[in-house]
């Protein structure tokens, strides 16, 4: 994912900063515990293709 890109990129639904999981192809939100798809390289910003976090599921803490 290009860096550049994602220092654009928000969440659709709060506005928010993502960070993208490189192994899961996806763009997290952690205010929503939202999981935006990148397929083939192009992320899904849509909020019905974003997958709901589990209440146990780890995610990546900010830097």
């Amino acid at each position: 994912m290009d860096s550049n890109l994602l220092d654009i990129l928000v969440c659709p639904v709060c506005k928010g900063p993502l960070h993208y999981e490189k192994n899961a192809q996806e763009l997290i939100c952690r205010a929503d515990r939202l999981a935006y798809p990148v397929r083939d390289g192009i992320p899904v910003m849509l909020e019905d293709e974003a997958r709901q976090l589990e209440a146990d599921e780890e995610y990546p803490k900010p830097r």
